[in-house]
């Protein structure tokens, strides 16, 4: 590669870097104020965990949010053959405000996470706040009003994940990953999916929308609920307020499984939507992975590691400076934040050709989003 492609990459790399991070300062700028809801609104709050065993941080983060919410209303949904997950539930302990439903399995072709959601929804009153919330995720009081002040301008509230720091290089990767992109991923387009991991509804708009029994055989829970809501003509409300995730990744496989099925729910996502949409997502979140990766090999074969050096502290001045501003504080760890870059386009390529998914304790053959099979 040229010195004067080379110069072009790295340039462009960091320009589209930065017309990202303008664009999602400015819509973070505006997005509802993250401050603590009063008593009487979360009063009005039921916080739907579907929980599943297998994270050695379970009860850690179940008891985090039963603080961090105090005053809402808790349904966790236990799968019937999850003995770990009781067990975690009973050493928790009897809290008044904390209804266990045990769960049985989901029938083949059925999401196991919107079979479990559907009788919280059928059981909950109709002036409450459905908020839905994963296992291994942290809701601040604060992000919980913001989610709240988000339904006063739309139908649904859906949040910005963030990971706390791992324990392992292959949960740092995962971190990276989510820490780098989610905000520029989110904030700066028009919401056409949500973050499945932290969203909320009014129980009256989300009965309207017959509940989740329509999309209870898509795959991808998050793109259901939110095309679900489009389609109704309603609209979504991405906050900039962030939910603290921790998930263990002890080794290669759990990443390379987990990156594998968040990237085949991309591929499943553009999909679904029109060539406009599509040309934009890939130029605005599918591009700087292969600018990056054109400025290192470029720099290193035309021996130029001072320009490869500025490119590379661009990149993080950038990411800090997002960070810092949205999260509160700088999430970017230099090497790894570099390496999960430049893998992305292999994760791209694998889960766009294998079609197999291994999610918790279930595999599926993957055809599209509606039509997915259990492999025994």
């Amino acid at each position: 590669m040229s010195r004067r492609l080379t110069t072009l990459a790295g340039v462009g790399y960091l320009a589209l870097q930065a017309g990202k991070a303008a664009v999602t300062l400015r819509a973070a700028s505006r997005a509802p104020a993250a401050t603590a809801p009063t008593d009487e609104a979360i009063a009005k709050v039921v916080v739907v965990q579907p929980i599943l065993s297998g994270d050695p941080g379970l009860e850690d983060a179940l008891r985090d949010n039963l603080l961090s919410l105090d005053g809402a209303r808790f349904c966790w949904l236990v799968d019937e053959d999850d003995a770990e997950a009781q067990r975690v539930v009973d050493r928790i302990g009897a809290v008044d405000r904390v209804e266990v439903v045990l769960c049985p399995p989901a029938p083949d072709g059925v999401n196991p996470k919107l079979a479990k959601l559907q009788p919280a929804l059928d059981a909950a009153a109709p002036d409450e706040v459905f908020l839905v919330l994963d296992d291994d995720t942290r809701l601040p009081r604060e992000s919980l009003g913001a989610l709240l002040a988000g339904l006063e301008r739309a139908t649904l509230a859906t949040g910005l994940p963030a990971y706390l720091p791992g324990g392992t290089v292959w949960a740092q990767l995962v971190e990276q990953f989510v820490d780098n992109n989610a905000a520029m991923t989110y904030l700066t387009l028009d919401p056409v999916t949500i973050n499945g991991m932290t969203w909320a509804m009014r129980v009256g708009d989300l009965r309207e929308l017959g509940g989740f029994t329509p999309v209870l055989r898509n795959l991808t829970d998050d793109l259901a609920v939110a095309g679900a809501v489009l389609r109704s003509g309603g609209t979504i409300c991405q906050t900039a307020s962030p939910q603290w995730i921790t998930t263990t990744v002890a080794g290669p496989g759990p990443y390379v499984r987990l990156l594998h099925r968040w990237m085949l729910f991309a591929n499943l996502l553009l999909r679904r939507q029109p060539l406009r949409t599509v040309a934009a997502i890939s130029v605005l979140h599918g591009t700087h992975p292969n600018l990056l990766w054109a400025t290192v090999v470029g720099s290193v074969r035309t021996r130029r590691p001072a320009f490869l050096l500025a490119v590379l502290c661009g990149r993080a001045l950038l990411l800090r400076h997002v960070q810092r501003r949205v999260y509160g504080r700088p999430l970017h760890r230099p090497a790894v934040s570099l390496v999960s870059e430049l893998v992305q386009p292999a994760h791209l390529g694998h889960g766009a050709v294998q079609r197999t998914i291994r999610w918790r304790t279930r595999t599926y053959r993957v055809r599209s989003d509606d039509d997915f099979s259990p492999v025994r």
